[in-house]
């Protein structure tokens, strides 16, 4: 039996190859999508990653919705981002099929609607799934006549549409490795990079594969980042790039070989387009940031005359916030970054331009320019496996008692004590059952002592 609440997350749809996703399943979702989004007589785009499975989950997908007299605009392989920038430019709605960083076994379907707004469980996607199992239950009426198929290439008009947006002409020369991990970013990166005299680009992983030979697609595991950091450093490269699977997350090793932070990408990219669009009269733009990001990033945005607002973490719901606030950045500690000038969507291609950019407009190392922005001592997310989440959390509390308490996203504990501070967030995850932690200090000690007391409670009962 089919048991779509298991592959039907907070935000997208998530599940294994043949066992929860079929193309029988994949139509019904193409159907759902039509229908909840009263789509009979109009377009949908329809992209894919390099899986496998995506091309015939992707004709599946057109096939239910044209049944439900949709018509689809099919992109091929593409990124996540490419499919965010066809629904933007054309406004209109949008699947995605890719697993971003999962396995090789599993895929999925990331939704929008026109415009590249976002479609999460408590926004559209609970309908669509209660509409797909209704389907899969009583099949797909043919009550309308086969909606149309076209193809449509839209990479070179991506392209450019991010060269626009951040111009490369004039920087110094840059030798940068870049790992796109047998994922999506080896088709775009050539395109968007490889043409630019001021940039030497060292390509690893560029083939595109989805059964990931080299290692998995998820540069948040260090694991994943140690080749690029041995190849930067080998080579004397100036920049380390490296992309998720649907390489809509960039990460960033500096030439040293150690990574930059997201938070300190995120404060570089801030201050960047506070400037912008200082420049063009915008006096106090908002920019976002989620709660787990460095104390650095809001007071970078302060710093430069912008409103720094918190967000729970999430991208359908940053979107959401992008829009509702007119923000013109966001950033979280995923490495997701939103744009603006992007239809408030996630773009890590636009981010690493920003930060190639900043790279060479100026003599300085990457490590130093990093170091500005990462002042203070972070945990990086720690994650433990609970079978009594509400429990670890009471124990936590107990921990804590005396501290303030916020209850944005999870619970996040904070104190200060003269000029040392710490926070410290515990919040669960919305797929599996485990417990994130994050903590800072701006005294290393202090960082290490309340990560330390934080999981011996998270997991003295379990």
């Amino acid at each position: 039996m089919t048991k779509f609440n298991e592959f039907v997350k907070t935000y997208d749809v998530r599940g294994l190859v043949g066992s929860q996703l079929t193309d029988e399943v994949v139509e019904c979702f193409g159907a759902a999508f039509a229908d909840e989004l009263d789509l009979e007589g109009k377009e949908l785009v329809v992209g894919h990653d390099m899986r496998d499975s995506s091309p015939g989950f992707a004709a599946a997908f057109s096939l239910g919705a044209r049944k439900r007299g949709a018509s689809a605009v099919m992109l091929g392989l593409c990124s996540t981002d490419m499919n965010y920038y066809a629904s933007g430019f054309l406004d209109l709605p949008a699947a995605m099929f890719t697993a971003s960083h999962n396995p090789a076994s599993y895929n999925g379907i990331k939704l929008s609607r026109a415009g590249a707004r976002g479609i999460s469980l408590d926004a559209g996607l609970a309908a669509i799934r209660d509409r797909a199992v209704a389907f899969f239950e009583t099949g797909i009426p043919a009550d309308f006549a086969l909606g149309s198929e076209r193809n449509l290439l839209v990479i070179d008009d991506y392209s450019n549409y991010l060269r626009n947006l951040v111009p490369l002409q004039g920087i110094r020369k840059l030798k940068i490795v870049i790992d796109t991990a047998n994922g999506m970013g080896g088709l775009t990166v050539p395109v968007v990079l490889g043409n630019d005299a001021s940039i030497e680009i060292i390509p690893m992983y560029f083939e595109l594969d989805g059964s990931f030979p080299n290692h998995e697609a998820n540069p948040l595991d260090p694991k994943n980042l140690v080749d690029l950091q041995q190849m930067v450093v080998s080579s004397g490269a100036d920049l380390g790039l490296a992309f998720d699977g649907d390489a809509d997350r960039c990460f960033a090793v500096d030439e040293k070989g150690v990574a930059v932070t997201p938070s300190a990408v995120a404060a570089i990219v801030s201050k960047r387009e506070i400037l912008r669009v200082q420049a063009l009269g915008e006096k106090t733009p908002t920019v976002l940031h989620n709660l787990l990001t460095s104390k650095s990033v809001p007071e970078t945005i302060a710093a430069y005359g912008a409103i720094p607002k918190v967000t729970k973490v999430g991208h359908s719901l940053i979107k959401d916030q992008m829009a509702s606030t007119a923000a013109v950045f966001g950033g979280e500690h995923s490495a997701h970054y939103y744009f603006r000038e992007f239809w408030g969507a996630d773009n890590g291609m636009l981010a690493a331009m920003h930060l190639i950019s900043e790279l060479g407009s100026q003599d300085r190392t990457l490590s130093e320019i990093s170091a500005d922005y990462t002042p203070y001592f972070a945990s990086g997310e720690i994650n433990s496996t609970i079978t009594d989440a509400h429990g670890a959390q009471s124990r936590v509390a107990a921990e804590f008692e005396g501290a303030f308490v916020e209850e944005l996203d999870g619970k996040t504990y904070s104190h200060q004590d003269g000029e040392v501070w710490w926070w410290c967030n515990i919040r669960s995850s919305n797929t599996e059952p485990l417990l994130r932690l994050n903590v800072e200090s701006n005294q290393e000690s202090v960082m290490h002592q309340i990560r330390d007391r934080a999981l011996a409670a998270i997991t003295s009962g379990d």
